[in-house]
């Protein structure tokens, strides 16, 4: 999951927690020693190579190909896919450990100048791949069973198909691509920049939105109205890199005669419009007995009238504010993995004894937290910003969720490892639930009950209804663009617009909120990724509600699921569980178990 809220303190220094432990930082070494690494140079000459020999062998001749020939060729693209990923994710990873280090940036553009200019000449096999009829197709993979097992690749290229434009102009856009990269670096460091002061206190934006979480409601206030005024200081910059990133996609969206401006997402993610769309509709329709009616049993307990943006996250008044140390937090996700499965702790452990997490929040460190795999024949990275906070531990079992099942799909290879967004949040919400039910299994007191429900709510919330309100607020936004420019109030009047409608009559909203969408990071990196989450985790509460039931062998068909990767479509994944992503009820499912705790938290105050 690459989650961008941002980071700004170090959490050793004296604003920050004192008393965390040890937190551990990356060890790259496993992808590269440095930019001066012989291996490194090695490689960017074996990429440039190889791609040269492949363009020349198979240009123009995929269709001629047997099917030995054809899986000969597909083996040389996984490798030229492992070259270029483990160059790009060595530089974005050290990039995103210090976004303001000038020399790191120049380094990640290089290297992804470098890897642009050497795939370029590789343009030609997906497009060359569709011209195949799909019955010779089809017979080479009958022929060859290694083949074969590249189908739901081959699937998911095809699909592209009606979309497809000429080869010249397919290598024009694979070019042209490193201008929008350099607009969402724009982005991210003019996020890393921000400073923010607070009680007198020089933030950034990670620092400062932690605040909203304080138990002290004033401080909470002076943040939100803080992160309001930078925000506005700044808010031409996100208009304009907003305007020219969804300017650009409609460009590219027209040429290839794209239905909708969704469309892209949703063949990326290989899930039916008409999912998704079922997915929007029965979150926007379950909005009033999900976060309209939470948030009126908050305002209750905060004894307010109304409730603030700041009090959106505001900790109930009885809970504990003690953090949460580095060790309580690694050992309570261990063991609630190990409950589940030894397997999954066991998959889960390299990550914190070999240098495979970075977990303390520093000046210039990239905002959020991440999994990302690399390439498959290295392993994952996971990146925190931990603070102690109880909500830090799920976000540990969350990103450990997504490394479990990359290192699960890293057997699948290069062109099948890749899970679609709508998946990938599958085992990262599944860590988070088992790690909460540990918890909730743990304690007797019911105090300490309520505040866990609540804090799981909540986070259900802004994982399903604020991902759908971002989603929706995304939709306009693109459709509004076909129009023309979008000033900063236009596109704060459509974000305002959602956060009304789906947070409901308990809120009302201060001067200066209607800037908060310059900082998500989704609407300038990944156009619509946001339905993932929302997919994601009302995927898995179905899916946890098969393994509640006590399904039989349900540990070795998650992990089966797991192992699987990219190489099969939701639907077949889904089947063993007997569920349906596809079938409306299946959605309601899902809503139904976060309504369910809602109404144990209501009986609570009967």
């Amino acid at each position: 999951m690459f989650e961008l809220p941002f980071p700004l303190r170090d959490a050793a220094s004296d604003g920050g927690a004192t008393d965390l432990g040890d937190l551990p930082v990356w060890n790259l070494d496993d992808l590269y020693a440095g930019e001066d690494d012989p291996r490194l140079q090695q490689d960017l000459e074996r990429l440039e190579t190889a791609c040269a020999d492949f363009a020349r062998d198979y240009e123009g001749r995929l269709a001629e190909l047997d099917a030995e020939g054809l899986l000969a060729c597909i083996r040389r693209q996984e490798e030229i896919n492992r070259i270029a990923g483990r160059i790009s994710s060595f530089a974005g990873l050290r990039y995103y450990q210090q976004t303001t280090d000038a020399a790191r940036a120049k380094f990640l553009s290089d290297c992804q100048e470098k890897i642009t200019n050497a795939t370029t000449p590789l343009v030609f096999f997906t497009l060359e791949l569709n011209r195949i009829d799909g019955s010779v197709l089809e017979r080479h993979m009958q022929a060859s069973p290694e083949l074969a097992r590249y189908r739901a690749m081959f699937d998911r290229i095809r699909a592209m198909k009606p979309y497809q434009l000429s080869d010249e102009l397919e290598k024009f856009l694979h070019d042209l691509g490193a201008v929008g990269d350099a607009w969402e670096k724009l982005f991210d460091e003019t996020i890393a920049g921000l400073a923010f002061t607070v009680d007198g206190e020089t933030l950034n934006i990670e620092g400062t939105l932690n605040l909203l979480t304080e138990q002290d409601r004033s401080r909470r206030e002076r943040a939100a109205r803080e992160l309001a005024r930078v925000l506005g200081e700044n808010v031409k910059i996100f208009s304009r890199v907003h305007n020219t990133r969804i300017k650009e996609k409609e460009i590219v969206d027209r040429w290839r005669k794209m239905p909708s401006p969704q469309m892209s997402r949703h063949l990326a993610n290989d899930v039916e419009p008409e999912v998704v769309e079922a997915l929007r509709a029965a979150v926007v329709a379950a909005y009033p007995r999900l976060s309209h009616r939470y948030y009126e049993l908050k305002r209750k307990w905060l004894g307010l009238d109304r409730l603030q943006i700041w009090d959106r996250n505001a900790p109930l008044p009885m809970e504990d504010s003690r953090t949460v140390p580095w060790d309580e937090a690694r050992r309570t996700v261990l063991e609630a993995y190990a409950a589940f499965d030894p397997r999954m702790a066991g998959i889960a452990e390299p990550f914190f004894e070999r240098g495979w997490i970075d977990a303390g929040v520093k000046p210039g460190k990239a905002p959020g937290a991440f999994a990302h795999p690399t390439v498959t024949d290295a392993h994952p990275y996971v990146m925190l910003n931990y603070l102690g906070k109880p909500r830090d531990v799920m976000t540990l079992a969350h990103e450990l969720g997504h490394g479990v099942h990359q290192v699960l799909a890293a057997g699948q290879g290069e062109l099948l490892a890749s899970t679609p967004l709508t998946l990938a949040e599958t085992a990262s919400v599944f860590g988070e639930m088992l790690t909460f039910r540990k918890m909730l299994d743990e304690t007797d007191d019911l105090t300490r009950r309520k505040v866990l429900l609540a804090g799981k709510v909540e986070d259900m919330i802004n994982t399903v209804v604020r991902q759908i309100a971002f989603y929706d607020f995304e939709c306009k936004l693109h459709e509004a663009r076909r129009g023309g420019e979008l000033t900063p109030d236009d596109i704060g009047a459509l974000w305002m617009s959602v956060q009304a409608e789906s947070l409901g009559p308990a809120f009302e909203f201060m001067d200066g909120y209607e800037t908060f969408w310059a900082y998500i990071p989704h609407f300038v990196h990944s156009p619509f990724y946001v339905y993932a989450y929302a997919f994601g985790d009302g995927l898995v509460n179905a899916l946890y509600a098969v393994y509640a039931e006590g399904a039989e062998g349900f540990q070795d068909k998650y992990f089966d699921m797991l192992a699987a990767g990219g190489s099969r479509h939701h639907k077949e994944l889904l089947a063993p569980f007997g569920l349906d992503a596809s079938d409306p009820a299946f959605w309601d499912r899902g809503l139904g178990m976060i309504a369910g705790m809602i109404d144990e938290l209501e009986a609570m105050e009967a």
